[in-house]
């Protein structure tokens, strides 16, 4: 189902004509990374210092919560966890949850949330380390829009895998020729962008049957 569940996660107004001017295949190539630079370096190759504020998440979980039935019995995946923002937010929320993480970048797991460091690892999201059907919600925030479109697709077949049927997916698209404008102007490390259409056919090719919603600059 298309579901817009980050529409409390807080907006801001993106400069895509001067994000698109200050690119470089050199900034790129450093931005996909996803180390130091990326994170928390100077604000063209990425975030500009990527730091914890609970105004962020702490807004979306309780949609979260509700639309998944989440309890103190539930196990969640954070597929692309960064520094496991999300993750302290939703163990702070639903006390005696058990929440997860994975994500390629090992500056990013290094440099976690000291209260969730146990429960995050550095892996690509396309081999999940966990047995089939292991989390009620698997989650993934702007984050398999990073990857060749197999390996994006391997992704979803793997965030599939492991949950009980219950997943929830962001990905850079578009709807017309002006969004697809705005989009290659602000994007810097997607290397899979489509047409909200060609997504859900996609989907449907690699057999992805969880929720989803686009991100959209």
């Amino acid at each position: 189902m298309e579901i817009d569940l980050l529409r409390n996660y807080p907006k801001t107004n993106r400069n895509t004509q001067a994000r698109s001017e200050e690119k470089t295949d050199a900034v790129r190539a450093i931005a996909r990374q996803f180390g130091e630079q990326f994170f928390d370096g100077e604000r063209q190759y990425g975030y500009g210092g990527f730091h914890y504020f609970p105004r962020f998440w702490q807004p979306v979980v309780p949609d979260i919560q509700q639309q998944y039935r989440l309890t103190e019995h539930s196990s969640v995946l954070d597929v692309g966890c960064a520094k496991g923002f999300f993750l302290h937010d939703l163990k702070q929320l639903i006390p005696g949850i058990t929440a997860k993480g994975i994500d390629i970048s090992d500056y990013a797991i290094a440099h976690a949330k000291e209260e969730i460091k146990a429960d995050v690892i550095c892996v690509c999201a396309t081999r999940l380390p966990f047995a089939d059907n292991t989390f009620d919600l698997v989650m993934s925030v702007n984050t398999v829009h990073n990857l060749e479109r197999k390996e994006c697709g391997q992704a979803l077949q793997e965030i599939m895998r492991v949950s009980k049927g219950n997943a929830f997916i962001t990905v850079d698209a578009y709807r017309n020729a002006e969004e697809e404008a705005r989009m290659y102007e602000w994007n810097l490390t997607a290397k899979t962008i489509m047409h909200v259409d060609e997504w859900k056919a996609f989907f449907q090719k690699v057999g992805y049957t969880g929720d989803y919603f686009w991100f959209i600059p």
